[in-house]
């Protein structure tokens, strides 16, 4: 999780930072949107639950937020790869 300044946090610690959790949130592109908010603002990843093992398509969250840290993907380019990955997936 990441708070007021989250900024000014990562400038004055002498370790990386990875952001753990976030809030509760109605769509994907909101999580995209913390994360990468976080990324941008000097966290190095991420560590986060329900917003990936609570989705119908976890694979899809963990690659799309892959791409925000690893690819500098934006949230919207991110979301767009959910939708790509999750209108492949089989379920059943």
């Amino acid at each position: 999780y990441w708070c007021e300044d989250f900024e000014k946090v990562v400038r004055g610690c002498p370790v990386p930072i990875v952001m753990a959790g976030g809030p509760q949130v109605d769509t994907e592109l909101e999580v995209f949107e913390f994360v990468y908010d976080g990324i941008q603002k000097g966290a190095i990843g991420v560590n986060l639950g329900r917003n990936i093992w609570q989705n119908d398509f976890p694979v899809a969250m963990i690659r799309a937020i892959r791409a925000i840290i690893h690819e500098n993907a934006s949230p919207k380019e991110a979301q767009e790869l959910y939708d790509s990955i999750k209108s492949e997936t089989v379920i059943g």
